[in-house]
């Protein structure tokens, strides 16, 4: 009589994290393997709203996004740090005082990913509303599901996480509330993704856009000083 084989258990959830490990992928956000998953969710925003990136528009630490998509709707671009580092900067001011930056002197205000570095966020969220010029539109991302900002946090501190809930709040209080969008996108895949480092790339598309309201990786506000 032949020796029996046992049919080989098919594959589960558990093994495919056991093969992953306890180490990520990358510990530079897959900035080596290709775009960061939080980037890919970020520049999805900032197109859905190019029309809000017009005029005189400032940017933190670099223009970027301002070049991207506001391409010839920008009359005027400004660079805002705080700190005398950067050389790109055409602005050093501090949102969480004010100190350095003009009133109402912007359209658009992009704000991505800051929040979170800055120990009072409403004090900063202050200072956006008074930087923006009445009717003017700030355009914010936030950290939901994410690491530790290992560069960043010895210098600037890494305080808050986000969730929606928690955005409508802050932003509604010095906005007003119904001034302010708030919305979440991210799934259980791309939040995962993200949290080992791969790249946007190695993902499908349709994968990266589904929508899972348990799983916020990312929170995008656009808030409007009325």
């Amino acid at each position: 009589m032949g020796l029996l084989r046992r049919r080989a258990a098919p594959r589960g959830p558990a093994d495919v994290l056991a093969e992953l490990g306890p180490e990520p992928v990358s510990r530079n956000y897959g900035f080596e393997r290709g775009k960061p998953v939080d980037r890919w969710y970020i520049e999805r925003f900032l197109r859905a709203h190019e029309p809000d990136i017009s005029g005189r528009v400032v940017e933190l630490y670099e223009d970027t996004y301002t070049t991207w998509f506001g391409g010839d709707r920008v009359t005027s671009s400004e660079v805002l740090h705080h700190g005398d580092d950067n050389p790109a900067a055409t602005l050093i001011g501090d949102l969480q005082t004010g100190e350095g930056i003009p009133e109402a002197a912007f359209d658009c205000f992009i704000f991505t990913q800051t929040l979170h570095l800055i120990p009072e966020p409403i004090d900063a969220l202050r200072g956006t509303w008074r930087a923006l010029a009445p009717g003017g539109v700030l355009l914010a991302t936030l950290p939901g599901i994410s690491r530790v900002c290992t560069a960043d946090r010895p210098v600037w501190g890494d305080w808050w996480r986000f969730t929606t809930d928690g955005a409508r709040k802050l932003f509604g209080s010095v906005y007003g509330e119904d001034n302010v969008e708030v919305d979440a996108v991210g799934n259980v895949l791309s939040a995962s993704a993200f949290l080992y480092g791969l790249a946007a790339e190695e993902l499908d598309e349709s994968a990266l856009a589904a929508r899972d309201t348990d799983y916020e990786l990312l929170v995008t506000v656009r808030a409007v000083r009325r």
